[in-house]
């Protein structure tokens, strides 16, 4: 398997290659169809990489940046009840400070969590990247 790319810039994953015309699959749409060698020349990212463009971005950061369920539990609980301050996240769980902050800078870094005001403290909220990532997870109507 090769990445692909044809003559508007389009990704593809090149499945089969024959003499006159090559099997390419796209990966957001899992389209497959036959396109003219002449128009696709290789491109240098991996395929695998080109595959995971299958699953939208928001929800690619949020799997890249979540390492475990109590991670993946903050983000669900701030998602849904909105911003918490810093004091009440530390009441919820047996997560020391360093850690929680560890957590937070991680989910900061990669765009899915934000520092907000709450009741005249430092806290914490989701950010629309991180609702949109964890809505696609949650399926249709889950809150």
């Amino acid at each position: 398997m090769q990445t692909v790319e044809d003559d508007d810039g389009a990704r593809y994953l090149l499945l089969k290659r024959s003499s006159d015309a090559s099997l390419v699959r796209d990966p957001e749409t899992g389209e497959e169809r036959y396109v003219e060698n002449g128009e696709l020349s290789a491109v240098g990212e991996s395929p695998l990489e080109t595959a995971a463009s299958e699953v939208d971005e928001p929800t690619r950061r949020l799997l890249r940046a979540v390492h475990d369920d109590r991670t993946l539990g903050l983000l669900l609980f701030l998602d849904a009840g909105g911003p918490r301050s810093v004091r009440e996240l530390l009441s919820f769980d047996t997560l020391c400070e360093s850690d929680f902050h560890g957590t937070v800078t991680e989910l900061r870094a990669a765009g899915l969590l934000e520092e907000r005001e709450v009741a005249g403290e430092r806290g914490y909220g989701t950010t629309e990247l991180a609702a949109e990532a964890l809505s696609s997870l949650r399926g249709p109507g889950g809150e």
